[in-house]
């Protein structure tokens, strides 16, 4: 199996004929042309080396279409804060799951994740009901020259009320859209039927429990994505409510607005409240059931909770309709400061976040961690933090970007405007984008005189692990030093994640506390400081203002790039490869999730094939591709697991998802998986920046780890290379000789194996004849 990118069945192969033999375009498994059939032709698959061996054939399983096929996905850039807090759900400590700070942990991550939804909608509403609907609309000079908002500007319209009921329309289509990919996405990808057979039992934790990803149900929890999304999407439709319902208020209680407008405010008020304590409670009930493949839906949760949210979204339109003849707009759209009350919850969450994950982290077995975990244990809350300033970032950059479109000529926001802006809290939040950056830039400096100073340490030493070979100059040795410097910047990705993480949360606590206490931009909020203070205010607040519109521009434009080109497609597909590995158990419009199509595709192939044919396989994977070939290992039941090898070879099983997802790739799950699989070698090298070692115990058998690969095969010039050989780092594991070694060796143990061990037998069903005997019962593949 290929790695993040994808690669061609013929590439894999090494043959430019291929066929697939299962699956569809959307990822299939293929084989060379005159392997087709090579079940049928026993005669033809004889090892000429070895008379009683079979040759192996090879296959290739192409998954890369579930992640960079469609050009459209390209899009799925602008949910990237819903693919991160996602993450962060996978990334709790190893403690036992029957903790009760467990139950707490997954309850925060997705309250994080529903105060997403609700944000990303407030933009929505920022964007078209205040910016459009009730600032450039009601104003002459902005709204002078723009054809397009001439049926807001007269006629029926042209009232407040209603023409915030007409561009209610753009955050309810949102929804809609939002809600129709979740559906169509878990319906292509992720509706896979799970295996064959169930997992049989696995070697428990150090707690006594099962590894999570053995479980049956792990790859299939359609009934908490069908409750979340329904949940999700009551809940873009109730703030939608919400920003209505605020609107109408402050006209319809002040004196003489109105008895009967009043009336129904306060009972659709209590609608929309009864609405969100259901929305809270179906979002928070109940969390993945793993045990088993959970295929029931919540018929309550799922249909009747958006319809009851729609319905009372309906009356609010109704109501917000309503003819005020004395109702105008100026200034902001009452109910701005929700932003602020967003990211204090926001705030307050990632920080029960942070508490649960330290008890986790300290209720976590012996041996279970072993102090790998990223960052003690907090890389889910610094990670959840992460998608709510993302989240934030894009809603600063998409408003201040509209408003200075629709101000052109102006400043929104600044005296003499043609409107008064975004909310001043927006402001600040540009603000601190560009200290943000300035942190990230010292890292990167640091990072690069940390490779500098790792490259010349071990410049010396290289030329001594190529004994025999001709020596060269020694910008060669400088060369190989700088890859294997260079690869181990990723051990140190913890650190940059923790402090753009702290740095957030500071500046994000004086954006609040600033646009709180001066309620104005940081610019005209400076102008009374000393010295030079306001123009750096007002320098910053520009800088950060294009900073986060830059960013929204870039998402969309590189969207639009890779819509039209195959290899900026290619790239973004890598983005999802890693993102989208885990199940959507926080939020339910995250990108979908491959693996739940991926992971059956390899389980069933495995189960049939050595159910039918009495044969033993080698599954191997390089990068990504290792880390699927491992979760379909723990999906096997043990007879089938017993006729599997496992191959890795850039493997980040250990060095990424080991230290940054503990709870299902720790030392504790790995070691049960190496006491699983009796074949298992691992191949990595030392300028590889995203494999390595897997670091699992041995019980006296061969262990998993090879030595590390020579990166490159030679130093220098000789008569069998007369070119200068390169550096691979992560790629072309296969052209190494000792991944041939590797394979054959696997072979040979599973052939040994087999002379020992029966193949399963399934019985036959009801009027179903016998099956007739396997033809070659130590084929291996």
């Amino acid at each position: 199996m290929h790695g993040v990118g994808g690669t061609t069945p013929q590439e894999m192969l090494g043959d430019p004929r291929t066929v697939r033999i299962t699956g569809d375009g959307t990822a299939g498994i293929h084989r060379r042309t005159e392997d087709a059939d090579a079940e049928n032709r026993p005669e033809d698959a004889r090892d000429g080396s070895r008379a009683d061996h079979a040759r192996p054939i090879p296959e290739a399983y192409c998954w890369s279409n579930l992640t960079s096929g469609n050009s459209a996905r390209a899009l799925w850039l602008l949910l990237l804060p819903f693919m991160v807090v996602n993450l962060a759900h996978w990334m709790r400590p190893a403690a036992p799951a029957r903790h009760p700070a467990q139950r707490v942990y997954d309850v925060l991550v997705r309250l994080v994740a529903l105060s997403l939804t609700v944000l990303l909608t407030a933009a929505a509403c920022e964007v078209a009901l205040d910016l459009v609907a009730w600032q450039c609309a009601a104003s002459e000079r902005c709204a002078g020259g723009k054809s397009w908002l001439g049926p807001l500007t007269a006629g029926w319209w042209s009232e407040p009320g209603r023409r915030l009921v007409a561009a209610a329309l753009l955050p309810v289509a949102l929804t809609a859209l939002l809600w129709w990919l979740s559906h169509r996405t878990w319906s292509a990808y992720e509706s896979a039927s799970p295996p064959p057979r169930p997992p049989g039992p696995s070697r428990p934790l150090p707690g006594g429990e099962r590894p999570a990803l053995s479980l049956p149900g792990f790859w299939y929890g359609r009934r908490l994505v069908s409750r979340l999304r329904a949940a999700h999407t009551a809940a873009g439709l109730l703030t939608v409510a919400c920003v209505l319902l605020t609107a109408t208020a402050r006209h319809d209680h002040r004196p003489g607005g109105g008895t009967v407008p009043a009336v129904s405010g306060w009972t659709l008020a209590a609608a929309v409240a009864a609405g969100w304590t259901a929305v809270v409670v179906v979002a928070v009930r109940k969390g993945r059931t793993e045990s088993e493949p959970d295929e029931r839906i919540d018929r309550w949760a799922s249909k009747v909770l958006p319809g009851a949210a729609l319905a009372v979204l309906a009356l609010v339109a109704v109501h917000t309709a309503w003819h005020r003849p004395d109702w105008s707009s100026s200034a902001r759209l009452p109910g701005t400061g929700a932003f602020a009350w967003i990211t204090l919850l926001q705030g307050a969450l990632v920080a029960l976040l942070a508490v649960a994950a330290y008890v986790l982290h300290r209720a976590t077995p012996p041996g279970a961690c072993e102090g790998r975990c990223a960052m003690g244990g907090a890389g889910g809350a610094a990670v959840a933090l992460l998608a709510c300033a993302l989240g934030g970032v894009l809603t600063g950059g998409a408003a201040q970007r509209v408003a200075d479109w629709l101000d052109k000529g102006g400043t929104p926001g600044v005296p003499g405007g043609a409107i008064a802006g975004p909310p001043v809290l927006l402001s600040w939040q540009a603000s601190v984008i560009p200290v943000l950056l300035l942190v990230v830039v010292v890292f990167v400096l640091a990072a690069a005189v940390r490779v500098r100073r790792e490259r010349r340490r071990l410049t010396p030493g290289v030329v001594d692990s190529y004994e025999g070979e001709p020596r060269e100059l020694e910008a060669r040795s400088r060369q190989i030093a700088r890859a294997v410097a260079l690869a181990r910047l990723t051990d140190s990705a913890p650190a940059l994640v923790a402090a753009v993480a702290v740095t957030t949360l500071l500046l994000g606590a004086g954006a609040l506390t600033g646009a709180a206490l001066t309620g104005a931009p940081p610019g005209p909020a400076a102008s009374t400081w000393p010295g030079p203070l306001p123009a750096l205010a007002e320098t910053v607040q520009a800088l950060g203002s294009w900073a986060t519109g830059a960013l929204v521009v870039l998402l969309v434009a590189t969207g639009r790039r890779a819509y039209r080109d195959a290899a900026a497609r290619r790239t973004i597909g890598i983005l999802w490869d890693v993102g989208t590995f885990w199940p959507r158990a926080a939020h339910p419009f995250a990108p979908p999730c491959y693996a739940e199509r991926a992971v059956p595709d390899l389980t069933w192939r495995m189960c049939t094939w050595t159910e039918r044919t009495g044969g033993r396989l080698v599954i191997s994977g390089h990068s990504q591709g290792s880390v699927l070939a491992a979760a379909a290992v723990w999906q096997l039941d043990p007879a089938t697991r017993g006729r599997v090898a496992l191959l890795t070879y850039g493997s980040p099983l250990e060095r990424l998802y080991g230290r940054w997802f503990p709870a299902c790739f720790g030392p504790g799950p790995l070691n049960a998986l190496s006491r699983e699989v009796d074949c298992w070698r691992n191949l990595w090298r030392l300028t590889d920046p995203i494999g390595g070692p897997v670091m699992v115990g041995d019980d006296g058998g061969p262990p998993v780890d090879r030595e590390p690969l020579r990166d490159p095969l030679h130093y220098g010039r000789t008569p069998e290379h007369p070119l200068p050989t390169p550096v691979l780092g992560h790629g072309e594991y296969q052209a190494d000789p000792a991944f041939a070694d590797e394979r054959a060796a696997l072979l040979e143990r599973l052939a040994t194996a087999g002379r020992t061990t029966p193949a399963p037998e399934r019985p036959a069903a009801a009027g179903e004849p016998e099956p007739e005997p396997a033809r070659e019962p130590d084929r291996p593949r």
